[in-house]
Parts: C-alpha cells; sequence; structure tokens
C-alpha cells in the first residue's frame, strides 16, 4: 500500500474517532445541565398576576383604582410575612402597599381584603387565593389622567414581574350576581417565580426505605448545606437553640437541627405493606427547624401509580392534571383544625399519612426502585431525592444489580481509555494498514 493513501486513512479515521469522543463528551455533559428560568413543569402556567382596574373617572384628573393580586399557581402559595407591594410611578416615587390584617375596621375594608398578605393555592383553598384593596388617585404633573406606573415588585423571594399591559377590562358581579359593573380600563401584570432565584440552596430532602429491606436510604449527604461549614449553624439532637431575636415581618432564618443533610424538612417515603391486588406506602414529613411552623403546607408528589389511589389516610389528596389524562402527579396536604399547622421541630414537628394503591396490571413492580416517587416537592419546593442507584432494593436483585451496574461502569471506563490510546498512538490505522 502506498505511503499517501495510507496517511490519509490513518488522519480520516483519526478524526473520525476523535469526532466520535466528542459527541459523547458534549452529549453527556449536557445531560447534567438543569433549566435556571422559572418554568415548573408540575404547574406549567402558575404565576402570580397583578391586576389594575380603573374603576371611575372623577373630576380633577383623580381616578378610583382596585387592584387584585391573584394566584394562579396550582400548589405554590404565599406565607408570613406575606406580599409587599410596590411601584415605580412616572415621577420616580416608589410606595410599598401591604395587606391589612384580618378584622380590620369594616370602613376600611373591601371585598377579598384584609388577609395579612397570605395567600392560598388555587388547589388548596379556592376561596382565599386573592387579595384585593382600592385607592383613590391623581396626577402629579398637568396631565388630566394619571399614568400608569411600572416596575411592579411583590416584596417575596423568587418572584419576578413583567411590565403591566393593556387586557380587555374586568366585569364585576355585584348585589348577589343581579348586578354587572364593568371597569373603564383593565392592565394586568404577570409575576413568576424561581426555585433557584428564591434560594441557591434547597430547602427539603427525602429519604427511602421498603419492607423488603432493611436499608434504609437517608437524605443525601448536604443536599441543603454541609454540617461545619461557614453559616451553617444547627442545634444538636435533645438540645434547645439560643434565645433568637427575631426581624418584626421578616421571615427567620431558619435554625436546623443538626444533620448530615442539614434541611428545615425531611419528608420520608416508606414502602409498608404489599396485598394481593394492593400496596401500601406510609408518608411521613418531619419539620427540623425550631423556629417555624408551616401553615397551609402541602405536599406535591410525581409517581406513575398515583393514577390508581384507593383511599388516603388523615391528608387530602387532590390529582393534579396539568397534562390531560396523564394522572401521575397529586397534591397532598393537611386536615383544616387537625394537621394543616407543621409545628417546629420537636415531638410534635411532624405529619404522617397512609395511602393505598391498586396494583395496576402491566406496569405496577417492586423492582428497580419502581415504587418510589420520581419527584417530591414541599410547599412548592423541589425536594433533593437519593440516587437511584441508592434505592433499597429486592433481596434477590440487590446484590446482582449492584455487581452488573459496577462491571459495566468499569468495562465502559476500560473500552473508553483503550479507544483514547490507541487513537493518540495510532495503533488502529496503522493496523488498517499494514493490512
Amino acid at each position: 500500500m502506498d505511503l499517501i493513501p495510507c496517511l490519509f486513512l490513518v488522519n480520516q479515521q483519526r478524526s473520525f474517532y476523535v469526532v466520535v469522543l466528542m459527541t459523547v463528551l458534549l452529549f453527556s455533559s449536557t445531560c447534567f445541565l438543569l433549566p435556571a428560568d422559572g418554568y415548573d413543569p408540575l404547574d406549567p402556567n402558575g404565576n402570580l398576576n397583578i391586576r389594575w382596574d380603573v374603576l371611575q373617572q372623577n373630576d380633577g384628573g383623580t381616578q378610583d383604582v382596585r387592584l387584585t393580586i391573584v394566584n394562579y399557581q396550582l400548589f405554590r402559595h404565599v406565607e408570613l410575612p406575606g406580599w409587599k407591594l410596590s411601584w415605580t410611578w412616572p415621577g420616580d416615587e416608589e410606595p410599598v402597599i401591604i395587606d391589612l390584617l384580618p378584622g380590620a375596621p369594616y370602613n376600611k375594608q373591601v371585598a377579598n381584603c384584609c388577609k395579612g398578605g397570605v395567600l392560598s393555592s388555587m388547589m388548596q383553598d379556592p376561596g382565599k387565593y386573592l387579595a384585593a384593596f382600592q385607592m383613590h388617585i391623581g396626577s402629579a404633573s398637568d396631565s388630566s389622567v394619571p399614568r400608569l406606573p411600572a416596575r411592579f415588585t411583590l416584596g417575596l423571594p423568587g418572584y419576578t414581574c413583567g411590565e403591566p399591559f393593556k387586557v380587555p377590562p374586568t366585569k364585576f358581579f355585584e348585589d348577589q350576581g343581579r348586578r354587572r359593573t364593568q371597569a373603564l380600563a383593565t392592565w394586568n401584570v404577570t409575576c413568576s417565580y424561581s426555585q433557584f432565584r428564591a434560594s441557591s440552596a434547597p430547602t427539603c430532602c427525602v429519604s427511602l426505605s421498603a419492607f423488603y429491606n432493611k436499608t434504609i436510604v437517608p437524605c443525601p449527604k448536604c443536599s441543603c448545606a454541609c454540617h461545619g461549614e461557614d453559616g451553617a449553624e444547627c442545634v444538636k439532637p435533645g438540645k434547645l437553640p439560643p434565645v433568637l431575636q427575631l426581624e418584626h415581618n421578616e421571615p427567620p432564618k431558619p435554625v436546623v437541627q443538626c444533620s448530615d443533610h442539614m434541611c428545615p424538612i425531611r419528608v420520608h417515603w416508606h414502602v409498608k405493606l404489599s396485598y394481593t391486588q394492593y400496596w401500601r406506602v406510609k408518608i411521613t414529613v418531619t419539620n427540623l427547624n425550631y423556629v417555624k411552623n408551616y401553615s397551609e403546607w402541602n405536599l406535591v408528589v410525581l409517581h406513575p401509580n398515583l393514577r390508581s389511589v384507593t383511599q388516603v389516610f388523615s391528608f387530602n389528596y387532590k390529582p393534579l392534571n396539568v397534562y390531560g389524562n396523564i394522572n401521575d402527579t397529586g397534591m397532598f396536604y393537611g386536615i383544616q383544625y387537625y394537621n394543616d399547622v407543621l409545628l417546629q421541630t420537636g415531638e410534635s414537628g411532624n405529619v404522617q399519612t397512609e395511602m393505598l394503591l391498586h396494583k395496576d396490571p402491566g406496569i405496577f413492580t417492586f423492582k428497580e426502585g419502581w415504587a418510589f416517587p420520581r419527584k417530591i416537592s414541599f410547599n412548592g419546593e423541589e425536594c433533593v431525592m437519593p440516587s437511584p442507584d441508592d434505592y433499597p432494593r429486592l433481596p434477590n436483585t440487590a446484590r446482582f444489580d449492584a455487581q452488573a451496574a459496577s462491571s459495566i461502569i468499569i468495562l465502559l471506563l476500560v473500552l473508553l481509555l483503550t479507544v483514547t490510546v490507541f487513537i493518540v498512538n495510532g495503533f488502529f490505522p496503522a493496523t488498517l494498514c499494514n493490512r
């Protein structure tokens, strides 16, 4: 064989192998990239909406305006200390509006007011997911019509608001629905939530166990912080935290119980029993935060067998059918006046439920960790899950699966290293040329 064609073959094959390796490395690196925007696949259309309704144009260039904040999120709600609405007027004045508390004087109330800034989610309490107040405004300039403000903010971590846009005027029903009125003009402001913007670290984690395996899989280490690192303060189990000076109208910083995961909330999923046609799961939510009670908490779970939930004990349950007929996501929340408040860490700092699910033919199995949830979120914050490699396995498959997985990984690494060495030294092309 001539030297020039052989060199051409060497370069061509070497380039081919390099391209293949670069493609594999690029694909593997992109698999670990996480979206940083505010999109939540479990609530793709969820947002907080600010509605600006001009109710009346008065003499002297003043207006009567009603503002309404509507929580269109399925499960994420607004907790105390509540929203603090602000905006910027054309003259750069910036007001801050806070909601009145329940029980405010009657002459200061309007419909849907006075909730202390707290908003429920649409699914959990449809009667408390919006708030409203009215203003009488004028223009500081010679213009007879007040100009619309800009740069709205809610004063809530993680929320970002867009610019106002005009929509069809809002219609109101009064006098028990017998009379209908309409706003003169309406603008909307959409505010979206991002867990990444709200906190740089997660706030909850998941541990797992099953009746068929003695192993209890704990929350992954350093899920929310690392024990002992700077700024990660905690209290040892059995001891009381020091006296704390809490800020007025500001959410307290978590003071958590010392653990390997350092999360304020731990969710434990236990596969409890297996019957002929059904299987049983126990869920325990534990509050490890010494300075916060969680009112109207909720838990969202993604699992393919939730489409066949037969019974849920001690919790309320609602399916979240956000993708039509795909019924694999549900929301658990407490029963009012019974367990709708998750108390701070201690003997009463947990809530638990059990649920019965039907074994759907064709999909149900205890193998390969299928019985464990795909995703869990607490109060809208996604929890850190253990690695699927660590899930409790059936006794007759655990040893084989672990050995098989280790063998495959070692084989792939050796193969990749061998191919790389051959490419660098040109062994493959040289052999082909000699033939």
